[in-house]
């Protein structure tokens, strides 16, 4: 897997670097995100919780794979300005659960009493 910078802008506002990517595998499958991180922080000296990629996309039928990225100053700016469904992607955030929250301990309900056993009715001479 070789990776190369296309694009390179610093975003002051943002606090972060904007980088588009190219990633040539061809004698393997589409790389995962997260091995594509790992590679991309070591060629901008970053370390890989500041390393968000927002977009990988392979050309069909090429071994090649171009993406955006961002590369944030801090780890905290990280996880205040990206977006929660790209933190999830990139294994930053859990992700949340749909449906009712089940408290931790629930009060039970009195279990209702046995019905009482009906008298027998009395035999006839």
């Amino acid at each position: 897997m070789e990776i190369r910078i296309l694009e390179d802008r610093a975003n002051p506002l943002m606090r972060r670097h904007e980088v588009r990517f190219e990633v040539a595998h061809a004698t393997a499958a589409t790389p995962s995100r997260d091995a594509v991180r790992g590679e991309l922080s070591k060629l901008v000296n970053a370390p890989k919780d500041r390393v968000i990629i927002e977009r990988m996309h392979a050309r069909y039928g090429t071994a090649v794979t171009r993406g955006d990225a961002v590369v944030y100053e801090s780890a905290d700016a990280a996880k205040a300005i990206a977006r929660s469904h790209i933190l999830v992607r990139n294994g930053l955030k859990e992700k949340p659960v749909k449906g009712p929250a089940a408290p931790a301990a629930e009060p039970k309900a009195p279990e209702a009493p046995a019905p009482a056993a009906a008298p027998e009715a009395e035999k006839k001479e």
